[in-house]
């Protein structure tokens, strides 16, 4: 049986997406079957996953509005145990509160996460920023919950707003469990940074907070401007290697 892995975030700009596709990314290469689900009407993933000229742009969207087949949407990826479901066509689209209330009121993607379980798929989900309806959907039906924060003054005013979501949600959800919080875009040399990632460690329960942390590379930025998840571009730089090593974390916790 698989599990379902969402990633989510108070905010955008975080380093949530980069999270999900280098993560999947990196459970994929250790011969777990996994699946990239982007419910972020944004679409970010096909960017960063490098399916930008993909002809194909149906997804999610069009699963849930009946108009495709989930068989005919999951597209393959170089990765031979990753496959990727994106948005869709609403990623091409202004108006996203049809997709909103499709998801947040239709049993449809709790279907899709069921039948991907049932194939033994490691779902990992990218949720749009912020704590609305369609991030409450994807925790009910989810297993686990990861946090991606970043290291930024910002970052110790959403800590608490977040870990009361995730609090809420798992008291609606006893089978979802919070992993921890990943701190990201940590730079070096940035005193206010690296204060702020200090403070965020002293403040909460280690538990609570991943050890390994992601720091702000070249190697990274330039990896999703290039459409490549940087553990695959640059499996050296620093940041993919924490990315790799949250994987070899999770990994036994998503059996």
């Amino acid at each position: 049986m698989g599990t379902v892995l969402a990633v989510v975030s108070q905010k955008g700009g975080v380093g949530k997406t980069t999270t999900a596709i280098n993560l999947a990314c990196a459970l994929a290469r250790r011969g777990r079957k996994t699946l990239l689900v982007d419910v972020d009407p944004q679409g970010s993933v096909r960017h960063g996953i490098g399916l930008a000229e993909n002809s194909e742009t149906a997804g999610l969207a069009d699963v849930l509005a009946g108009h495709r087949e989930l068989q005919d949407v999951v597209l393959p990826t170089p990765l031979p145990w990753l496959r990727v479901l994106l948005a869709g066509s609403v990623s091409d689209s202004a108006e996203h509160e049809t997709y909103q209330a499709q998801i947040a009121e239709s049993p449809k993607l709790g279907e899709l996460f069921d039948r991907a379980r049932s194939r033994g798929y490691v779902v990992v989900v990218d949720t749009p920023p912020g704590l609305g309806a369609v991030t409450r959907r994807v925790l009910a039906a989810s297993q686990h919950v990861i946090v991606p924060l970043q290291s930024e003054p910002l970052a110790l005013q959403t800590t608490t707003q977040i870990l009361r979501a995730i609090k809420n949600a798992t008291d609606a959800n006893p089978s979802l469990v919070f992993e921890g919080i990943l701190l990201t875009m940590i730079e070096e040399g940035n005193a206010v940074s690296q204060r702020v990632a200090s403070y965020v460690r002293e403040q909460l329960p280690p538990e609570l907070v991943f050890e390994m942390a992601v720091p702000r590379t070249m190697a990274s930025i330039d990896a999703f401007a290039a459409g490549q998840p940087v553990v695959l571009r640059s499996p050296d730089d620093l940041a993919a290697q924490a990315y790799v090593k949250l994987a070899e974390l999770l990994d036994p916790k998503l059996a």
